[in-house]
């Protein structure tokens, strides 16, 4: 039997590089996480409660955090941690997972941008020493709030929000003047134009369906003015080409034909049919 551990993480807010923000919670929620302490003796297992044995820590072997890399202008400027208006113009991201024994555990690349081998060494480089300086913070994070805790002072949540860790977008509240609402409720009131028609209840057409108000007439159907142009189009090139088969039709079923007396009749299929008799001397060099 093992146990099954599930992390679910929930952003209170975002400002740009949620991924190395994500690495970092979810590296300290299992490092800071102690699972009930459990004995087996032959098919027995038996699971302690937190007041008969303390919980016992995870075995965590190292911890790989993220370090995001932003390029600008095809890889020409490089910028470490962006925020959330520098995601909206870069060219492409550079995610590098590492721990501080400088071991990579995944990259990621995004974007439209090409890296050299020299850019993303330079990026593992400034990764580093920046998991070096994280890895520390979370260290010296998880001694004082098991400090704090030891010592029943505040920690978590409750040592969080004094220090506006984790409220960084939180407004502060302004005073609203409420002695004259009603007043200035009835000056819009009398100033606003009535409504054309009020519905009461909404129009029932058929079971599990409304409408309030007779509504637009449907499009449905309707060309846009680009499949409108499109279609002109392909109409013109349609009557095009007709005229273009009648033509040839018209041609192949001309015939020059000689009577028995020499003379060349021009001789045509059509309804009214049209005899044209010509001298010998005045036929042209090529009949249609």
């Amino acid at each position: 039997q093992v146990w099954q551990i599930r992390l679910d993480m929930h952003l209170l807010n975002h400002d740009g590089n949620i991924t190395d923000a994500a690495s970092i919670a979810g590296i300290v929620a299992l490092c800071h996480f102690r699972r009930p302490d459990v004995s087996v003796q032959g098919e027995e297992v038996t699971v302690y409660t937190p007041e008969e044995r303390d919980p016992v820590p995870l075995s965590i072997h190292h911890m790989p955090i993220c370090v995001s890399f932003a390029f600008y202008h095809q890889g020409t400027y490089l910028l470490v941690d962006p925020t959330e208006r520098e995601e909206r113009v870069m060219d492409g991201l550079l995610v590098i997972a590492m721990n501080k024994h400088h071991e990579i555990c995944t990259i990621q690349s995004s974007g439209v941008v090409m890296l050299l081998p020299d850019q993303i060494l330079r990026c593992s480089k400034i990764t580093a020493v920046k998991v070096a300086e994280i890895t520390e913070l979370i260290q010296k994070a998880l001694e004082s709030d098991q400090k704090a805790r030891k010592e029943g002072g505040k920690f978590g949540f409750a040592e969080s929000i004094p220090n506006q860790r984790i409220t960084a977008f939180k407004m502060e509240s302004a005073a609203v003047d409420t002695n004259d609402v009603e007043e200035q409720a009835g000056e819009i009131i009398a100033k606003a134009d009535p409504p054309s028609e009020v519905f009461a209840n909404p129009v029932l057409h058929t079971p599990g369906t409304a409408q309030i108000g007779e509504g637009i007439e449907s499009s449905w159907g309707d060309l846009e003015e680009s499949e409108k142009e499109e279609a002109a189009e392909e109409e013109g090139e349609s009557e095009a080409a007709a005229f273009e088969c009648e033509k040839v039709e018209t041609e192949e079923t001309s015939t020059l034909r000689e009577t028995k007396s020499g003379e060349s009749i021009l001789l045509s299929d059509s309804e009214e049919e049209e005899v044209v008799i010509l001298e010998p001397q005045e036929l042209p060099r090529k009949t249609r």
